[in-house]
């Protein structure tokens, strides 16, 4: 059984991904999972790999949900990535890091913000 919590990042990542279809991304994997680490969304955007990390937030108390990435977790990211394109031979595509935020306050509709280029492997 989902948690509060659990269930809020589901649905931010179902809501993300139909945002990243509207905005031309081809999504090829929900959820992709391996020793190191786990990656929301990994899509095809501009002939690029994008691995892509879906924050969502009910309220701004916390601050804003892309502000919740921290370096530990940019770091794990990063290296799941490299874990993905290392077990899949992808060679030479280029790679970007993005973070959709989202926030859903009361019954309004969810508010999006797409960070491209979020972070880097250095970062």
């Amino acid at each position: 059984m989902e948690t509060g919590s659990q269930a809020l990042g589901t649905l931010g990542e179902e809501l993300a991904f139909h945002f990243l279809l509207r905005n031309g991304y081809k999504v090829l994997l929900k959820n992709y999972e391996c020793p190191l680490g786990e990656i929301d969304l990994i899509a095809k955007h501009d002939g690029a790999v994008v691995f892509v990390e879906v924050k969502t937030r009910r309220s701004r108390c916390m601050g804003l949900p892309a502000e919740s990435v921290t370096f530990h977790k940019r770091h794990q990211i990063v290296k799941t990535a490299q874990y993905y394109l290392k077990r899949y031979g992808i060679k030479d595509v280029p790679c970007r890091f993005d973070v959709v935020s989202i926030l859903i306050l009361d019954e309004s509709e969810p508010c999006f913000e797409l960070v491209r280029n979020a972070f880097g492997e250095g970062e």
